[in-house]
């Protein structure tokens, strides 16, 4: 697994370090996991609860593992013990039920709004109406157990620089606009998380603070393969 290695260090020698880089480990094993985190890496990103689950208690403590796929509110309760952050808000009704879930568990669970940047209709996330309506409802307001970090998005799948970029500035004013009116008072709104394998140059020139790369790092995914 050389080249695991290999690419982690090439991509690393490419980020700013103010940019956090979270791998996406989702369909790799735990062998192949286990091989990023010995090499001092250790923030990974999953984007199924199933599958998060059977890796999670075969690997050290310290991995902090963020959730970035659309999460279902009934499985919430599974990773609220452990996960570090929640990429993938996408509606007051998940927001509640995350900190709900945090409030059992007696932690604070971080979380980032997730907006719809990209051209296809099959992505997930607010516009900048809800989102505004979520954080001046009132039930968000009595929200204790939950900590909103910033924002993240999915640009279009495409090899267009143009279309990309102009989807990350979109979530980049979005992400300027919430701070000035929401959250000029917490100091931990600071989170863009933009940018994959494919894009994540573009993302950096674009203000990104987290970037979520699987394939560039781990190689090609083959989903037929057994993931644990």
């Amino acid at each position: 697994m050389e080249h695991i290695r290999e690419n982690l260090q090439h991509i690393l020698t490419q980020i700013p370090k103010n940019v956090r880089l979270i791998a996406v480990s989702k369909t790799q094993n735990v062998e192949k996991i286990r091989e990023i985190y010995e090499n001092g890496h250790k923030i990974f990103g999953e984007n199924k609860v199933q599958e998060l689950l059977a890796k999670q208690p075969l690997l050290p403590n310290d991995v902090e593992w963020h959730f970035i796929g659309h999460l279902q509110t009934n499985k919430v309760k599974f990773i609220a013990p452990f996960i570090a952050m929640i990429q993938s808000v996408d509606s007051l009704k998940l927001l509640s039920i995350i900190n709900n879930e945090a409030l059992k568990n007696q932690r604070v669970i971080k979380c980032l709004l997730q907006f719809h940047i990209a051209k296809e209709e099959t992505k997930f996330g607010f516009d900048m109406n809800e989102a505004k309506n979520l954080l001046i409802s009132q039930e968000f307001v009595k929200m204790k157990n939950i900590e909103i970090c910033g924002v993240m998005g999915i640009a279009t799948f495409s090899d267009n620089e143009n279309l990309v970029k102009s989807e990350f500035k979109q979530l980049f004013s979005y992400f300027c606009e919430l701070k000035t009116q929401f959250f000029s008072q917490k100091p931990n709104f600071t989170e863009i998380s933009i940018g994959m394998s494919d894009d994540f140059v573009w993302a950096i020139e674009s203000g990104s603070t987290m970037l979520r790369i699987g394939s560039a790092i781990f190689g090609k995914r083959d989903y037929a393969k057994k993931k644990i």
